[in-house]
């Protein structure tokens, strides 16, 4: 009976670590069903972009409040959990804060961390008070009804509760160590939860003991759930943010990559040798199909886009195309990505492999209406604050519809005829196009 206590806390730390990883690896798994790319850049300016973007948070502080508020979640987030490593320490092998023998650097860190939990608290606070009750416009558009929406407040309350737990858990310990308690090793400096002890003051020590007890085991408990309930969320970007920035364009936003299938086929055309109307050779690679209509014509870099999507809204607040009330909202071409990406998973799960389900990303999940809208202008990859770009995925989709289908709007067509015929997207013959200069 005297180790318990370690057995359900080993047996507990397995099983949620288990269920992470299973679920990690379903992850790769989905986003490697996307296409290869082989040339990424020049890696140094990408592990620039990690250390400016990604630890540095440079792009969430062009909004000061949100920014700042987010830098406060963030460092708390990343040097709270530090603290974990101890409580997983302590919870295997039945010690109690194990690092105290570092003296006063231990008593800073603890210090430290209550601060950063009241901040976070505070944060987390402001956070929902934006979303909930001054209501801001970008987290007011349709594609944040219903989970999204609450997906975001759940986070907020769980780092709320964990943040709770943590200072109660601090300041019955607290408690006990100024009554001597045995196994409460006198260490650390608790400049916020020593507020909490007149709460504390009147209980016996078996009931403060209890509260210590239950505070800890609750507080890492709701870790480990928090934890597995990343990949179900938009919190996931905890994750892949650093991966996503890395890699992220390096190349000017306004260059367009061409299309290596494009690239075969004007080769093949230009091949004086090449007979277009020759069967394909036997086991000849399949041409490869221009564009995307759906997830697995996607590149794996667009897919861990998807994944990694904040659900923030920058880029649609900034999109003139939603501005001038327009269906387009880049936020909702990443999350329908991402939606049909899981779906494509279940479909795998369930059948070994995947099994045609009658849908594709195109129509089923983003409208023709949504991709034409679109004015390529890149603000939406301008103020991500994590390097995703909408706009690849949109451009995709546009060639598959204009060089599959065919099936590009009217006055596209009319300004590629004039393109093909006069050289120019306007209805004048070459001859007649500096007509303008001899008019008065």
């Amino acid at each position: 009976m005297k180790y318990l206590p370690n057995i359900i806390f080993l047996v507990a730390l397995a099983v949620g670590i288990g269920y992470f990883t299973y679920n990690i690896r379903k992850l790769i798994r989905n986003i490697k069903l996307g296409r290869e790319i082989e040339e990424l850049g020049d890696k140094k300016e990408r592990w620039g972009n990690v250390v400016r973007i990604a630890l540095g948070q440079s792009k969430m502080v062009v909004r000061p409040v949100a920014g700042i508020m987010h830098i406060i979640v963030y460092v708390g987030f990343v040097i709270i959990n530090l603290e974990v490593l101890e409580i997983i320490i302590d919870g295997l092998f039945g010690t109690h804060r194990v690092f105290a023998s570092l003296g006063p650097v231990y008593d800073l860190l603890i210090a430290s961390f209550e601060i950063l939990a009241l901040l976070v608290i505070v944060a987390v606070v402001v956070f929902w008070i934006r979303r909930n009750i001054q209501r801001l416009r970008r987290f007011m558009n349709p594609e944040m009804k219903g989970w999204p929406k609450n997906d975001a407040n759940y986070i907020l309350y769980f780092e709320v509760v964990l943040m709770t737990l943590f200072l109660t858990m601090n300041a019955a310990d607290h408690q006990l160590q100024q009554l001597g308690s045995a196994h409460y090793t006198q260490a650390g400096m608790f400049p916020v939860s020593s507020y909490l002890l007149p709460v504390f003051s009147d209980m016996s020590e078996q009931s403060l003991i209890i509260v210590e007890r239950t505070a800890w085991w609750l507080h890492i408990i709701g870790i480990l759930i928090f934890l597995n309930y990343l990949y179900f969320s938009k919190h996931l970007h905890i994750i892949l943010a650093f991966p996503n920035v890395f890699f992220g364009k390096v190349v000017p936003k306004g260059k367009f990559n061409n299309l290596e299938s494009v690239t075969k086929e004007v080769k093949l055309m230009m091949d004086p040798n090449a007979d277009p109307f020759a069967a394909p050779a036997e086991g000849a690679e399949v041409p490869a199909k221009f564009g995307a209509s759906d997830v697995t014509d996607l590149s794996r870099i667009q897919l861990l886009n998807a994944y990694t999507c904040t659900e923030c809204g920058r880029c649609t607040s900034e999109c003139p195309a939603n501005q001038t009330g327009k269906k387009l909202s880049p936020r909702k071409i990443m999350m329908d990505t991402r939606d049909r990406l899981e779906e494509v998973g279940k479909n795998i799960d369930k059948n070994g492999e995947f099994k045609d389900d009658g849908k594709q990303l195109l129509d089923d999940y983003i409208t023709r209406e949504e991709i034409w809208a679109c004015t390529t202008c890149n603000a939406c990859v301008e103020a991500c604050p994590v390097s995703i770009d909408p706009l690849s995925i949109i451009m995709d989709i546009r060639q598959y519809l204009v060089m599959e289908q065919s099936a590009a709007p009217n006055e596209l067509n009319i300004a590629m005829t004039n393109i093909e015929n006069n050289g120019a997207p306007w209805p004048y013959n070459q001859m007649d196009r500096l007509n303008w200069k001899n008019e008065s």
